[in-house]
């Protein structure tokens, strides 16, 4: 059988850490990925088709964020600390050399044009420093060691290599306080949360579940607790981050205890790859799916 994403059912949902409700916001018959709550509480932001959108969630309206020539953002995009702009990842330039590309460019939502940041590819953004200064991302810059975490100036120029661990080291985020970075990391055989400082020093473990990969830890606005997005082990490999599985959805305290899951879901690639909690660190937001039927056709 065969299916394409792009015709996937999308659920915007949320989860309230202090009540336990999960509750739906909006549902979409296409594919949307990886929302981001606004600074204000006011909308949030995700990527569909290629573009980043708005959802204005007094309103329940979604309209398109203006990109200019950026038309293949993926699901790895972060607002700026002073709510004026969103930095994406875009693959619409190819890069022969992985068969893939993707840069990091930072998109004002006043519609102005959007600036490259990253001179080299292919760089996967996760986090923008509270000072406004500096971006994280995950990079591949050599074929054998696989992906690590890279830090570049919002102005772009030379980035600083973070980590230097076999494998993949991913989803890079700061602290609200900009003291320590959050990241993924399949170093230990599968894949863990870890922490850093922001100089890339102090690599430590965070989670130790030998029956998941634990994937994406977001950290809240008030520094307390982490959400992350967990694949059975066995389901896939360690390093891989699919769609269309059985995933969990869990929080921990930052220090790393208190580890459980609180939603279960269809989903993977795309529910909850960038940070999405509320300001109010009270609920996060995160997409489940659905595959439509009507567009499942023979190999």
């Amino acid at each position: 059988m065969a299916y394409d994403r792009e015709h996937d059912i999308s659920y915007l949902e949320t989860y309230d850490i202090e009540t336990g409700e999960r509750k739906l916001l909006h549902t979409y018959d296409f594919l949307i990925e990886a929302p981001n709550w606004s600074h204000d509480g006011k909308f949030m932001t995700f990527n569909s088709k290629g573009k980043i959108y708005k959802y204005i969630i007094e309103t329940d309206e979604t309209v398109e964020v203006k990109s200019g020539n950026i038309v293949h953002c993926n699901n790895d995009h972060v607002l700026s600390p002073d709510g004026k702009s969103i930095a994406v990842s875009d693959n619409t330039h190819p890069d022969e050399k992985w068969g893939f590309s993707s840069y990091v460019h930072i998109v004002p939502f006043d519609g102005g044009e959007p600036k490259q940041v990253t001179p080299n590819s292919p760089s996967f953004l996760h986090g923008w420093s509270p000072d406004g200064e500096t971006l994280v991302y995950c990079a591949f810059r050599d074929m054998e060691n696989g992906a690590d975490i890279y830090a570049i100036n919002v102005n772009g120029g030379e980035e600083t290599r973070l980590t230097d661990a076999k494998g993949l080291n991913d989803g890079p985020e700061f602290s609200p306080d900009g003291k320590h970075i959050w990241f993924n990391s399949v170093r230990t055989g599968l894949m863990q949360a870890w922490r850093m400082n922001a100089d890339g020093s102090g690599q430590t473990q965070m989670t130790f579940d030998e029956g998941w990969n634990t994937w994406f830890p977001h950290i809240s606005p008030d520094n307390k607790k982490v959400a992350m997005i967990c694949y059975k082990a066995g389901d896939l490999e360690p390093g891989e981050h699919l769609p269309h599985k059985n995933v969990e959805l869990r929080t921990m305290n930052a220090d790393g205890s208190d580890v459980k899951t609180v939603v279960k879901l269809f989903g993977g690639q795309g529910t909850m790859n960038v940070n999405s909690w509320s300001p109010c660190s009270k609920k996060f937001a995160f997409v489940s799916y659905r595959i439509n039927e009507e567009f499942v056709t023979e190999d």
